[in-house]
């Protein structure tokens, strides 16, 4: 039988090319990926403007917005550390140490300077600026925006310059030898910004308040005050999640990505292992930085005392729940941790908890007691995490290539 001649158009190239084919169903589904996860963050960045109007502080859904807050800081602070140890293959513990560093960044450059004397009551303070005061004099309320996000660069490019200082010796190391090391600089950063002498700066032990919080971001229109705090937080973190994703999807990513699969092979290809590794690691701090100072404007106060390992601990058990090497999944297991903490099993520690009054059984510290029990049963059902190392958008691939099989197999 005679072979059908391919079609061509004018450039000479093949329409019927296989090759040609793939990468034309490739860009289709790169265009519809990126229109799936820009309706999703749009609806959710709508649904936080809408929820924090309806939802009065008195009411009894008003922890709601508290879980979408903190939510949205442990999210980005989650995949932050993902980048690290699931996409690059960096056992890293040091992330507490870079939000502390961002905390004190924030809040050291956002206090009013008619504030400083009582925040620095036992100390000469020896920084007298504050960004968001000093812009609001000439811009008003934007100005007062824009001085709150040059507060979080500087956080974020604070912690990215004790990650580049660290991790010029550091990154020489491997495994368990580089998640002690980093563990060390985040107990050391503890200490050393609870020294006497630096509490000109620091504030020593004594924590730092009266900086901007999240309850500034209010707008005023016709009479009408919308609250804005917690759409703020959930548009910063997705900003700073998005700038990760566009960096995991470039050839950068990829540099990564083959030097968690095998060092040697990467190094072989012309990867540079140092330099590709130092990149990973102060990107990563510096996000956690940015986290840091988020959490700052979330909390009322900054204190070193609060920056224990126990919470980089936390960030990577939310990492290993939502699935190494996924950032949906880290941003999916953010909300569930902070719900199931902070909102669904405070019954527990109450004595009531799902209309049942048991005070001799539900008892302060149950709750731990029942959240460990359910991380158990995640970990032994979902032994790569809710997510694996998929995305939601490879999830909804594979379910429209379940459904055109079903009906291909309907139509035979």
């Amino acid at each position: 039988m005679a072979r059908r001649p391919a079609k061509r158009f004018k450039g000479g190239s093949f329409i019927d090319n296989p090759v040609f084919i793939s990468e034309k169903n490739a860009r289709r589904a790169k265009n519809r990926s990126s229109l799936i996860t820009a309706v999703i963050l749009t609806a959710f960045l709508a649904a936080t403007i809408i929820l924090e109007q309806i939802i009065q502080p008195t009411d009894s859904m008003a922890m709601l917005l508290t879980v979408l807050k903190k939510g949205s800081i442990y999210a980005l602070l989650t995949v932050s550390m993902n980048l690290l140890n699931g996409f690059t293959g960096l056992f890293s513990l040091g992330q507490a140490g870079f939000m502390l560093l961002g905390s004190y960044t924030y809040a050291i450059f956002t206090i009013p300077q008619a504030d400083r004397a009582d925040v620095y009551k036992y100390y000469n303070h020896l920084i007298n600026i504050s960004f968001p005061e000093a812009l609001a004099q000439y811009m008003g309320g934007f100005g007062m925006l824009l001085g709150v996000i040059a507060a979080l660069v500087l956080a974020g490019l604070v912690a990215a310059l004790a990650a580049f200082l660290i991790g010029m010796p550091v990154l020489r190391l491997k495994s368990d030898y580089l998640a002690i090391a980093t563990l060390g600089f985040a107990e050391i950063i503890r200490a050393i910004f609870q020294w006497g002498k630096l509490g000109p700066v620091t504030n020593g032990s004594n924590p730092l308040k009266s900086y901007v919080r999240l309850n500034a971001f209010q707008l005023r229109m016709g009479g009408v005050t919308l609250n804005l705090s917690t759409f703020v937080m959930a548009l910063l973190a997705a900003i700073c999640i998005g700038i990760i994703v566009l960096l995991v999807n470039s050839s950068y990513g990829r540099a990564f990505k083959a030097i968690r699969e095998d060092e040697t092979a990467a190094e072989a290809m012309g990867i540079n292992l140092y330099k590709h590794k130092q990149l990973a690691f102060c990107v990563s701090s510096a996000f956690a930085g940015v986290g840091g100072g988020m959490l700052a404007m979330f909390a009322s106060t900054v204190q070193a005392n609060s920056y224990k390992a126990a919470m980089t601990y936390e960030i990577l058990l939310i990492v290993v729940l939502g699935g190494i090497g996924s950032i949906s999944g880290s941003c999916i297991a953010s909300f569930l941790y902070i719900a199931a903490s902070e909102w669904f099993l405070r019954g527990l520690d109450t004595g009531n908890f799902l209309g049942i009054n048991a005070p001799s059984v539900f008892r302060n510290g149950f709750r731990l007691v029942v959240f460990s029990v359910i991380i158990m049963a995640v970990v032994l059902f979902f032994r790569r995490g809710i997510m694996g190392n998929r995305e939601l958008t490879d999830i909804w691939t594979e379910l429209r290539q379940k459904r055109r099989v079903k009906l291909g197999r309907a139509d035979g």
